[in-house]
């Protein structure tokens, strides 16, 4: 038996979401502990599911709405060693190759502030996760006012010099 579905992720004003797939139970601490040391004005939640032994969401996280939202969006997922961050006060950029440096962190399927549908496969052995729907499709080529506009952008953000 092999089923696919479309988990849409909540998301609120204001909060970037990082979803990505990690192997042991204390990955939960090992990514608070990356996104603390990488951007300490960040507000967090975090939630990763087990996927042997108790099999349980584990949470962490210093704003108790985001971790909220990231258990109700992981057990919505179900995928085995899933991990869901949401995360306030700062980008993904801010903090994904720290997440990325997590020991236990096997790949990040998305990080962004857009609507997002995590694609799901179940079988009889259980769920898995194939990928992330990000955003909308493109809308045509940027021109040179976009690419203008593109770059007052990135340092307005403080992003580039």
């Amino acid at each position: 038996m092999l089923e696919l579905s479309a988990v849409p992720v909540g998301m609120v004003e204001d909060a970037n979401v990082i979803i990505g797939q990690a192997h042991f139970v204390k990955t939960v601490e090992d990514l608070h502990e990356a996104m603390a040391g990488a951007a300490p004005q960040l507000r967090f939640g975090i939630a990763f599911c087990e996927a042997s032994g108790a099999c349980l969401v584990r949470r962490s996280g210093n704003d108790e709405t985001l971790v909220e939202l990231a258990v109700r969006n992981a057990e919505a997922i179900g995928a085995g060693h899933v991990f869901v961050v949401y995360l306030r006060g700062g980008y993904p950029t801010n903090v994904l190759n720290a997440v990325k440096s997590v020991p236990e962190v096997c790949t990040v399927f998305c990080a962004t502030a857009n609507q997002v549908e995590v694609i799901v496969a179940q079988t009889d052995l259980g769920r898995a996760v194939l990928g992330a729907v990000d955003g909308l499709p493109p809308a045509g080529v940027e021109t040179d006012a976009d690419e203008s506009e593109r770059k007052l952008l990135l340092r307005t953000l403080g992003y580039k010099l």
